[in-house]
């Protein structure tokens, strides 16, 4: 039995709550995993997790070596990028989910930089703007939009992205220009709707006009649950939207959006890179998490930093 191999397993297998995820994300056989956990358990002589058929749980002398293999893993790590060439050189495989039109407005283009600093970081970059679970995934980290629901994960805000409200001229030739946010609400108008995964429903937006202050909810034709679907359906007329600077900007400059509502404001949307309380923050994921607020940071500036 490989010990340094047999306890990543076990450490995988708790994260995951399975052996079968567990087993995906090492890029092994379940047969394999199972052997190994079974094998440091036998060598401890101390039963470390409860088997049912449904779900694996971790024992109370299990959550204990749990603890002290997270620690030995991460001093392993750390011994080897205290090495002069690893410190200089982060490496190794990085799994990370980012919303769809930041990766691909913003972080990819951006990307070559990026590789050609650190050549041998290799990405796994999922793109989506689904609620991913980052323990039960295996990702290292995750950058999302809104504030944190789960306060158990390790949060940097790196920026805050200012929103506004806009419409395609093809729309408002046809149903005509709203003047104020209560419009949205009428019969003659529509939104394009975001359903947001983590709650569930489609998202209100609280607009503020000097001491005025108004939610809109708004009637839809079409909700979608990706960004880059969004924008385009408020491209192709179905409705008024929401959007942060960024990906109206170059919308704005062709002429094929315009700005709504002028002199009423929305609260910012922080951007957080998080990560699980558990995961060591090696070399590598210290580089990117510091490349990502870099870069937002020409974007879309934290508006305010006293209340960080």
């Amino acid at each position: 039995m490989d010990r340094f191999d047999a306890m990543q397993a076990f450490a995988r297998v708790v994260e995951a709550g399975s052996f079968t995820k567990a087993a995906e994300t090492l890029r092994m056989s379940k047969t394999t995993v199972t052997q190994l956990v079974q094998q440091l358990e036998a060598r401890l002589r101390v039963k470390l997790l409860n088997r049912t058929t449904r779900k694996v749980n971790v024992t109370a002398d299990g959550a204990a070596y749990y603890e002290r293999v997270l620690r030995m893993l991460a001093d392993l790590d750390d011994a080897e990028t205290s090495l002069s060439s690893a410190s200089a050189a982060p490496r190794g495989r990085l799994r990370v989910d980012v919303p769809s039109p930041l990766a691909r407005m913003i972080l990819i283009p951006a990307l070559p930089a990026f590789h050609a600093q650190y050549p041998d970081i290799q990405l796994d970059m999922g793109v989506s703007d689904r609620m991913v679970d980052i323990i039960g995934d295996n990702v290292d980290c995750v950058v999302r939009g809104g504030e944190l629901t789960d306060q158990s994960l390790v949060a940097r805000r790196v920026c805050d992205l200012q929103i506004r409200v806009y419409a395609a001229p093809s729309y408002l030739e046809r149903a005509g220009t709203p003047l104020h946010p209560h419009e949205l609400e009428g019969l003659h108008h529509r939104i394009v709707c975001f359903l947001w995964e983590r709650a569930g429903k489609a998202f209100s937006h609280t607009m503020r006009y000097g001491h005025e202050a108004v939610k809109v909810q708004g009637r839809y034709v079409l909700a979608v649950d990706d960004g880059n679907a969004y924008l385009a359906a408020g491209l192709a007329g179905l409705g008024v939207l929401w959007l942060p600077d960024y990906m109206a900007k170059p919308h704005l400059a062709r002429g094929e959006l315009v700005p709504l509502f002028e002199g009423w404001r929305l609260d910012p949307m922080p951007l957080y890179v998080a990560f699980p309380p558990n995961r060591h923050v090696s070399a590598k994921l210290r580089v990117f998490i510091e490349w990502v607020a870099e870069l937002m940071a020409q974007h879309a500036p934290i508006s305010d930093r006293r209340d960080l």
